[in-house]
């Protein structure tokens, strides 16, 4: 699936976003009952997490020094038999300490867990104090669409795999798995707005109105900031608009842009939609349309450039850098789409650093017809291709694997689709999209609109396994990179498409006897 040919966004398999604190503790707790004062801990589960890596899984039985309650029993699989000999909570306290200290804490529904350990730690002699980050709180966030946040709702919602559940590890490690489901689905800087909003209440800036930031809706869209005499300053785009508004406060202020930005801002607009979908090509249009100041500058390109193989004589695959007309972008021995050679360079050099792929024989570096090492090659960096070392078709097919998910996406309708977007908590908020060919052509307020756009519903008709028969498009529905990126992870990413309540209606040309 095409995700990061320019979204750099994008999470590396196995890692989280860096959109959650840096160090992090996704703990759980099993315990005798509900209420902290009382009653006591019998086991513990947790993950350590780092820069978005997992680097320990720790677990332990605790020794609760009272009865188990049997439909404590019942619920957890724990018996009595299985905490004789466990260690008393104060026996590990230190060790447990070690492993929360320096790190954010995170659970699911973690005010329980939290006053759990708060009054465990208080009984073996230790203050523990810590702003602890909500799982349950994070979902509410980020998927507001969805009525419940339970973890089983959660695991049953992302399709994930648990063993035991109401087992300290492993319902540590749902949490785990439904933030690598998020790290997939959101940009860093919607995961990081939303954590910090949990987690602290930014100041707002000295000229914007307290009242300007209550109105804001905690639903998806796009949001304005303007400055006292009324110009706009930035367009942004979340899942949740007050929440990402509140992070572009905070006083931190890792993004220099936001501290100057932040002194200016005197009013906040926003435009809701139904969902992120909607909210992501209302923002790359407008930032098009508007030309804010402080948004990087959006455009419609020009011109295109794209990786091309060849073979050379030897029977190795050669890449090269192409532009391309950016109404026809190339399929067949064509991958990727980028801005600008130096671009498409820089992605070429990433890839071969991950598949030992050689730089003479991607352009990088010297003269690809002599049979010398390249320098790489002295470095074990490249297994010998350049001088013959290395067999064409080992190489090859490490080529073919590093440029697999840089294909060209062949559009897989038989013609233009609408792409209806709902609201799910307002069944009356809805719109939509009409779509040919990777171009976004219209916003449709009522589904009859497209008819003055050309088009009819084609009841039934399935995805096309093969490209229709091109026309020329209009000079009003260019190419445009930053709304394909879009269609393209909404439309092929049908996890994405569900979440987001998206629904395809196939569309054909209406006859031209009923065409104005």
């Amino acid at each position: 699936m095409q995700l990061n040919w320019l979204d750099e966004q994008t999470p590396k398999p196995k890692r989280l976003s860096s959109g959650f604190p840096e160090k992090m503790v996704l703990l759980d707790l099993e315990t005798t009952g509900g209420k902290a004062i009382y009653h006591r801990v019998i086991e513990i589960g947790l993950l350590v997490i780092e820069n978005g890596e997992l680097i320990e899984k720790w677990q332990s039985f605790v020794d609760p020094e009272i009865s188990l309650p049997p439909f404590i029993q019942r619920l957890t699989g724990i018996s009595p038999g299985m905490l004789q000999g466990a260690p008393r909570f104060a026996d590990i306290a230190q060790e447990l300490l070690s492993k929360l200290e320096g790190r954010t804490l995170v659970a699911h529904n973690a005010r329980f867990d939290y006053s759990f350990l708060k009054n465990e730690f208080e009984r073996a002699g230790i203050s523990y104090n810590a702003k602890p980050l909500c799982s349950v709180k994070l979902s509410r966030n980020l998927y507001p669409q969805f009525n419940r946040h339970g973890l089983s709702h959660i695991i049953t919602r992302f399709g994930l795999s648990i063993e035991n559940r109401h087992r300290a590890l492993d319902d540590a490690e749902m949490i785990y798995g439904f933030f690598k489901k998020s790290s997939a689905l959101f940009s860093d800087e919607e995961i990081e707005a939303t954590c910090t909003a949990i987690l602290k209440r930014p100041a707002l800036p000295i000229k914007l109105d307290a009242k300007e930031v209550e109105k804001l809706p905690a639903s998806p869209g796009v949001y304005y900031f303007y400055d006292d005499k009324g110009l706009l300053l930035y367009v942004g785009k979340s899942v949740h608009i007050r929440n990402r508004v509140m992070s572009h406060f905070s006083s931190d202020h890792k993004n220099p842009k936001d501290l100057q930005m932040s002194s200016k801002i005197a009013h906040v607009d926003f435009v809701q939609t139904p969902s992120d979908f909607g909210a992501q090509i209302h923002e790359s249009n407008q930032i098009k349309a508007l030309a804010p100041i402080y948004n990087r500058r959006l455009r419609k390109s020009k011109k295109l450039y794209q990786f091309r193989t060849h073979t050379d004589s030897e029977g190795y695959l050669q890449l090269g850098i192409e532009s391309i007309d950016v109404n026809n972008p190339a399929a067949d021995e064509h991958f990727g789409l980028f801005r600008s050679p130096r671009q498409a360079s820089k992605k070429m050099e990433k890839l071969a650093d991950q598949y030992f792929l050689c730089h003479k024989l991607l352009g990088l570096e010297g003269d690809s017809r002599n049979n010398k090492p390249c320098f790489r090659a002295q470095l074990n960096k490249c297994f010998g291709a350049c001088c013959g070392k290395e067999s064409a078709d080992i190489y090859n097919q490490r080529m073919q694997t590093a440029l697999r998910d840089y294909q060209i996406k062949i559009w897989p309708y038989g013609d233009a689709i609408l792409i209806e977007e709902r609201d799910t908590q307002n069944p009356d908020a809805r719109c939509f999209h009409l779509v040919d060919r990777w171009r976004y052509l219209a916003k449709l307020r009522l589904i009859e609109d497209l008819y003055d756009h050309g088009f009819q519903l084609s009841a039934g008709q399935p995805p096309s396994q093969t490209p229709p028969q091109q026309s020329e498009p209009d000079t009003e529905s260019r190419f445009d990179l930053d709304v394909y990126f879009i269609l393209v992870r909404f439309i092929v990413d049908r996890d994405r498409a569900a979440m987001n309540n998206l629904h395809i209606h196939p569309l054909m040309r209406r006859p031209d006897e009923y065409c104005d």
